[in-house]
């Protein structure tokens, strides 16, 4: 076990299945000889070369239809889209082409690419820079998301999505890259796509959430325990599929359910997450189920204002007290 950063992970993660496969490779806007604008691929192209480490041209089309070409020629991608914000110049080629494709040859034409999505915001990069988009995604079928919160399910999930037959996005926190660290396995691992994990048990309330939240919910829930209130925290990691199964047991033990995400509320997957919980646990809640996210609004550019639109500790923790005095 070594303690190593978020980052460290994602880029450990790329660098043995690189190793341990050859037909895996990278490619995206500047990944290569500089090794990308958050140093995510650094050294992988001085240890594999330029073939295995491609520098693109600006465009997220072209880069998920070359990486979705290749993985019909037997390669495994990594896509690096720069900022998640900019996935919509590859949305056609995202849920047109490669999510479809799979099912469309009756499982023959499998498109293992990996499409890695810096998101989130708490870095100052204002409304084009910031965005929590991984929603879009979970409403087309034939992807998976998958949201990791820790460097332990970073790498992880990571490794799980590039040797996954189906198309996979991979939001990575832009705010988590180098301001976590805890111990990673030395040896070889995946964490299993659409598996929650229950972080933190508890009694009394149960929190859902992921990423940057993920981590606020926590430190809300420790928060709670000073004054006896016991909060369940499940980290989702996998948004599609949802592991409903997860959900629904800790709701029935606790009777109460929250819901903690980045992204505007309207539309976001808080929604869904708490529509499952209505149809399938009406006879355990003890209470609404509610939804912490951010207004409906863009990022803001000034740092105060960026603060005042993403949920807070102290915002989960009086949601939370409230739901669990309801």
């Amino acid at each position: 076990m070594r303690k190593i950063t978020y980052i460290d992970a994602i880029i450990e993660a790329q660098r043995e299945e690189m190793q341990r496969d050859e037909n895996v490779f990278v490619l995206g806007e500047d990944v290569g000889l500089y090794g990308g604008v958050f140093k995510a691929t650094k050294g992988l192209m001085d240890e594999f070369g330029f073939y295995r480490c491609l520098d693109t041209p600006i465009s997220e089309s072209a880069i998920v239809g070359i990486a979705t070409g290749a993985a019909l020629m037997g390669m495994r991608p990594i896509a690096e889209i720069q900022f998640a914000d900019f996935i919509g110049g590859a949305h056609d080629q995202i849920c047109q082409q490669a999510a479809k494709i799979y099912y469309r040859t009756g499982g023959t034409w499998p498109v293992p690419i990996t499409i890695r999505c810096p998101y989130g915001g708490d870095v100052g990069g204002g409304m084009y820079h910031s965005q929590s988009n991984e929603a879009w995604y979970c409403h087309v079928a034939g992807l998976k998301v998958v949201v990791p919160s820790t460097p332990y399910d970073a790498k992880g999930l990571l490794k799980a999505a590039i040797r996954d037959n189906n198309p996979v996005l991979y939001f990575e926190h832009k705010k988590l890259y180098r301001t976590i660290k805890e111990p990673v396995p030395d040896d070889d691992f995946v964490v299993p796509i659409g598996k929650a994990d229950v972080k933190k048990p508890g009694r009394h309330l149960s929190i859902f959430s992921f990423g940057l939240m993920f981590h606020r919910s926590m430190q809300a829930a420790m928060k709670l325990r000073e004054e006896g209130i016991d909060v369940e925290v499940v980290d989702l990691r996998t948004l599609l599929p949802l592991d409903m199964e997860t959900i629904v047991e800790s709701v029935k033990k606790t009777g109460k359910a929250m819901v903690v995400h980045e992204a505007p509320k309207y539309g976001g997957i808080g929604g869904e997450i708490a529509s499952a919980i209505v149809e399938e646990c009406w006879d355990y809640l003890d209470g609404p189920v509610v939804r912490v996210a951010a207004p409906d609004t863009p990022v803001p550019f000034h740092p105060k204002m960026e603060q005042l639109y993403l949920p807070s500790v102290e915002r989960i923790y009086q949601e939370a007290k409230q739901l669990f005095e309801y």
